[in-house]
């Protein structure tokens, strides 16, 4: 009985490899997706993402690979574009909403969060935002094909970000599109529960796969992130990753995150997505 149920075990893991590999080809051919380098500095490969269960406790893993040549009492040495301002709680609020203000140089930006759906992210972007890890950083990335304008990185190259990384919590379900405008989800390496400090606005309903952590919700501002859509991309990363630098900078002067609140203070209104913005006219030669 034991063998028999061993064998049952080992097929059924076997199915399971199979499909996560058939289902990884059909999406990386539909969709552009939403990555960011690795800490080596060079780009990471696109796989799908899988979800995770939520844990009980925030578990906020180095992410920043050790030097072997270094001595065991040096300290460690960052690649170019991580910023390390140490790691968020471990046991942050799981219910309630908080809303991150972005102060940028076009205007204010409003976050919801729903804590209850997203702890250890809320907590995390908090936590950024309360170290001033956002301050004075740009949106670097608009890609058109899937709505989204990509922020988070302090280098503004793509490559950088926190010295940490965590696992994915409330991706979507149900049948496409399940991002939708207005909605604001991590970015992450390609890999199952890699988010970090990136994330991105989507501007419109988006076919993008399940694979990204949604953690808020515009409630202020929209047309900030619209006219940035509106303006168009520069094509720098249309061979690559997909996209472009935005036309019009959008850079966060001050990001801040208010008091836990029991109600939701997100209000009643119909977002209208921007219009179509101009083709880009460079020749793509930046590395995302």
């Amino acid at each position: 009985m034991a063998a028999r149920q061993d064998a049952a075990r080992r097929k059924r893991l076997l199915q399971a490899r199979i499909g996560a590999g058939v289902a990884g080809v059909v999406v990386i051919a539909a969709v552009v997706w939403i990555v960011v380098a690795s800490t080596g500095g060079g780009s990471s490969t696109p796989t799908a993402a899988g979800a995770s269960a939520t844990p009980t406790s925030c578990t906020w893993i180095n992410s920043v690979p050790a030097d072997p040549s270094a001595a065991p009492s040096a300290t460690p040495s960052l690649p170019a574009g991580i910023k390390d301002v140490g790691k968020p709680p471990t046991d942050p609020p799981r219910s309630g909403f908080q809303v991150l203000t972005f102060t940028t140089n076009q205007g204010v930006i409003k976050v919801e969060m729903d804590l209850s759906k997203t702890p250890c992210t809320g907590a995390s972007m908090a936590y950024l935002a309360g170290k001033g890890f956002y301050n004075n950083t740009s949106c670097h990335r608009l890609v058109d094909g899937i709505f989204a304008l990509q922020c988070g990185d302090p280098s503004g190259t793509g490559s950088g970000g926190a010295t940490y990384s965590f696992a994915n919590e409330n991706l979507p379900t149900g049948k496409l599109p399940t991002y939708h405008i207005g909605d604001v989800a991590m970015a992450n390496t390609g890999q199952p529960n890699s988010n970090g400090s990136q994330f991105f606005f989507l501007y419109n309903n988006s076919q993008l796969q399940a694979d990204y952590s949604l953690w808020g919700h515009v409630i202020e501002g929209f047309d900030v992130v619209s006219k940035i859509a509106a303006g168009g991309d520069d094509g720098a990363f249309a061979s690559q990753a997909g996209g472009g630098h935005p036309k019009i900078p959008l850079t966060f002067n001050t990001v801040t995150a208010g008091p836990v609140s029991a109600v939701s203070v997100a209000p009643s209104t119909t977002l209208v997505p921007p219009p179509t913005p101009p083709a880009a006219t460079t020749t793509p030669t930046a590395t995302p």
